[in-house]
């Protein structure tokens, strides 16, 4: 099946209305910059947390430039999860612009 995917542009109207977004890259990315209310899961605990990404409807994943949201994205629908990559990752949202988040979570 493939993943479906998304912009930036696009997740920010989401962003509004609460969905869930997953940050799977490393925790020092993460802290750097990263799209105010997401969740770090890293790509490599990305097997031992997949309920981290159920719940209704879609869960939105993201990393750098989407690459590794990808791989998360495949692993986590083979266990049933309904999941969309954002295209360009975090890269294209702060090419974009848009506010975002520092520190730790």
């Amino acid at each position: 099946m493939a993943i479906a995917e998304i912009t930036v542009d696009e997740l920010a109207e989401l962003m509004q209305a609460g969905v869930r977004l997953i940050d799977v890259r490393e925790p020092n990315e993460y802290e750097e910059a990263r799209v105010p209310g997401a969740v770090l899961v890293p790509l490599g605990t990305v097997p031992d947390q997949v309920d981290a990404f159920r719940g209704d409807g879609p869960t939105y994943v993201i990393c750098r430039s989407g690459a590794r949201s990808m791989r998360a994205c495949e692993f986590v629908n083979e266990h049933g999860v309904e999941v969309v990559n954002v295209a360009g990752g975090t890269v294209a949202w702060l090419e974009s612009g848009r506010e975002y988040a520092t520190g730790a979570a």
